[in-house]
């Protein structure tokens, strides 16, 4: 019996993405300003390291969002850079070892033409005013575990 191969990301230049990454069990990703200031300025390289342009991003405690558009069609190894470098830099940071992030990073080629891209930015920036209306906030969730 043979093992199923994952599809393959469809990787296309000029492409609009949302892109989307958990912390491993839900955990937090980001435990601090430093964690989220490390991310920035990392997220902030994209662009000279790998010509991806980034339009949004929001970063929610177990997880974040981004969007961004990738020039040179080559999302996977701008996201291997980002993830691999963030995760080692938190694995330091907080004296652990293991996986920080659940599985692949979740990437939707979206339409970058007309109102779509706007109307995703905006979820994307209410990402966190919904989830604490909704009563999810980390207290909450913290509190049904």
């Amino acid at each position: 019996m043979q093992a199923m191969r994952r599809a393959s990301r469809l990787l296309v230049a000029d492409g609009w993405y949302h892109v989307t990454a958990r912390g491993n069990e839900r955990r937090a990703i980001f435990r601090g300003d430093g964690d989220c200031k490390q991310f920035l300025e990392m997220l902030g390289q994209l662009p000279e390291r790998y010509g991806v342009r980034v339009a949004a991003y929001v970063l929610m405690g177990n997880h974040y969002h981004l969007i961004l558009q990738t020039p040179r069609a080559n999302l996977s190894a701008a996201m291997q850079w980002l993830n691999v470098g963030y995760s080692v830099g938190f694995n330091r940071r907080h004296r652990r070892t293991g996986h920080l992030l659940q599985g692949r990073f979740k990437a939707i080629l979206v339409d970058g033409e007309g109102a779509w891209l706007g109307a995703l930015a905006e979820y994307v920036h209410l990402n966190p005013v919904r989830v604490g209306s909704l009563g999810r906030g980390e207290a909450e969730r913290a509190a049904a575990r």
